[in-house]
């Protein structure tokens, strides 16, 4: 336990923050992955989309799945260590088919520009994954958050078997990163760490939020931090903004507290309001708060693999006219996202977009209805997937 030294760090890192989100089967390596016909590249990096052939293990049954899955690489024909990027859980049920991997492209990316062979990939029940939602914690009055957690981690071991198998993937250390319901299913992955787990990186975990400020079992889930904590051993860092309205500072600290004081090796980094609402600290928008955060963890333990990023080209695709200042910064936002995607604009000069989503006509809906939430006038269709439309 070095306990004293993460302590440490995260005081640094707060302050800087200030300133400045049973086995798999052998035969598993033999199975080839689905991967698109023709892999997108940027400078130095290249995306494909991926079917994992996962065997997912239970404490005494197992169960296969194809899971749906992106993977953003350096594209130099070297093998980088593995870094898995797992999503959320939306609160409403009917939300969950329309996910796409897509959705995590852009934190994907980051990582990748890092040197890690970043794998964003949905979880049994989620998008196009098979399986049926494994991650159900029965009722709001009784939940069962820590069974959740550890069935939510199994998929994301299954992933990691996978993976390490590929041969662009280095063997030895990889790293675990989820936001919400997914840095929720991380911290149970390190409770019962797999085979060179070397540390997890976590945006907000949580399970159990029914509506703004508003969670199911809070005794439950605290004691589900106890419990992972008791076991956990592999380096933890936990990023909160303040306005998290899935789950506020004061429920934060105690699900801190009662991790730490289990045993769990934890560095915590507050971070100042993001947004409207803190909980989407880790997206495209938040990469220039929570990138120097994350890069100063992985330095600490002997994890940074890059002394420079990895330089990627952004579709030279001239600004809207009409946008001010701020409508501006977000088409950058924008740019820098991934497909599925569409930008909007209204008479009025104010606009919505959306990215990551399952199609084009569902990330042209959606950015229409984001506009229209926030324009007098009418609203149309400028640019989908970095292409102006007419």
């Amino acid at each position: 336990m070095q306990i004293g030294r993460f302590n440490r760090l995260a005081r640094c890192m707060n302050s800087a923050t200030r300133f400045g989100f049973l086995l798999m089967f052998p035969l598993l390596t033999l199975i080839t992955m689905a991967a698109s016909a023709a892999p997108a590249r940027a400078d130095g990096i290249r995306s494909e989309a991926l079917t994992i052939p996962a065997i997912i293990a239970g404490p005494i049954w197992s169960t296969s799945a194809k899971l749906e899955a992106i993977v953003i690489r350096p594209d130099d024909g070297e093998p980088h260590p593995l870094a898995i990027i797992n999503h959320g859980s939306p609160r409403m049920a009917e939300s969950r088919p329309e996910m796409s991997p897509y959705g995590m492209w852009a934190q994907a990316r980051a990582f990748a520009r890092r040197g890690w062979v970043a794998l964003a990939f949905l979880r049994r029940g989620y998008g196009q994954s098979e399986g049926g939602w494994a991650e159900n914690y029965g009722s709001c009055a009784n939940p069962d958050h820590a069974g959740a957690g550890r069935a939510a981690a199994s998929d994301i071991a299954a992933a990691a078997n996978f993976m390490i198998a590929q041969p662009y993937v280095s063997k030895g250390k990889w790293i675990s990163v989820g936001v919400s319901a997914g840095g929720f299913a991380t911290v149970a992955l390190t409770a019962d760490a797999p085979p060179d787990l070397a540390a997890a990186i976590i945006f907000a975990p949580r399970r159990g939020s029914s509506g703004p400020d508003t969670v199911c079992g809070e005794h439950q889930l605290i004691a589900a931090f106890v419990q992972y904590g008791r076991t956990s051993r592999i380096p933890v860092l936990w990023i909160s903004a303040d306005n998290d309205h899935f789950f506020g500072p004061q429920l934060v600290s105690q699900l801190t507290a009662a991790f730490s004081k289990a045993g769990g090796n934890l560095t915590f980094v507050r971070t100042p309001p993001f947004a409207d609402d803190g909980h989407l600290l880790f997206s495209s928008a938040g990469i220039p708060i929570w990138s120097p955060i994350v890069d100063r963890f992985l330095k600490a333990n002997g994890l940074m693999l890059r002394d420079r990023l990895i330089d990627v080209s952004f579709p030279g695709v001239s600004v809207p006219s009409g946008l001010g200042s701020r409508g501006r910064e977000a088409f950058k936002s924008y740019l820098e996202s991934g497909p599925n995607k569409a930008f909007a604009i209204a008479g009025d000069g104010r606009s919505g977009w959306v990215s990551g989503r399952r199609t084009t006509d569902g990330a042209t809906k959606e950015a229409l209805k984001a506009c229209r939430s926030r324009a007098s006038a009418d609203c149309r269709i400028v640019n989908v997937n970095d292409k102006p439309v007419e």
